[in-house]
């Protein structure tokens, strides 16, 4: 019964997006959104320019290391595990705006991906940089939904997920670091981590 219920609450809710949401303008918006967390593109560059300077060097590897769990939990594992749908495949009425995606619908890689990355930085960068970048996280995993390609509980449960692997990623990657034989011009190159508020 609960099942069901949820199962109907999301489809409306998608509906009364499509219905009530929509324009041309926001519509835009959102397909820009999607596109800059396909694959990650904002995170990826984003660490990749972190990562020049000594600063901020351990933010983006940490960044980079809760990307790859993402990817090979959500996109690898759970994805294919559950395999669910796509709801614009189970709901009549429903449009995606965007390319159809081929894979399965749970949980949100965007999402997940996206959040991930914004765990890190509000965790080691200075306050204005995380919540920037959880603004954009927020904005992506929304997009996700409003297109009509992922359902709600993708979504959420995306963002979950996104940030327990950025808080695992602050974790492992200290250890990785302490490895016994991991040469010491790989840790010095790494740094301590420590930002200025003004980055």
């Amino acid at each position: 019964m609960m099942r069901h219920r949820l199962q109907h609450w999301e489809q409306q809710t998608l509906l009364w997006f499509q219905e009530h949401l929509r324009r041309s303008w926001l519509t835009a918006a959102m397909k820009i959104a999607t596109f800059l967390g396909n694959g990650g593109i904002l995170w990826l560059t984003a660490c990749a320019c972190l990562l020049v300077r000594q600063q901020t060097r351990r933010a983006a590897l940490t960044a980079l290391l809760s990307l790859v769990f993402s990817a090979l939990v959500c996109n690898a594992l759970l994805k294919n595990l559950v395999e669910r749908a796509r709801p614009f495949d189970k709901i009549p009425g429903l449009q995606f705006l965007i390319r159809k995606p081929h894979d399965f619908s749970f949980p949100s890689g965007h999402a997940s991906s996206s959040f991930a990355v914004a765990t890190v930085f509000l965790a080691t960068l200075p306050l204005w940089f995380g919540l920037t970048a959880l603004g954009i996280a927020a904005v992506i995993a929304f997009s996700r939904m409003y297109l009509g390609v992922h359902y709600p509980s993708d979504v959420l449960c995306g963002m979950v997920l996104g940030i327990l692997f950025g808080l695992a990623a602050l974790i492992v990657l200290p250890l990785l670091l302490e490895i016994p034989w991991l040469p010491e011009t790989v840790r010095a190159w790494v740094g301590t981590g420590m930002v200025s508020a003004n980055l």
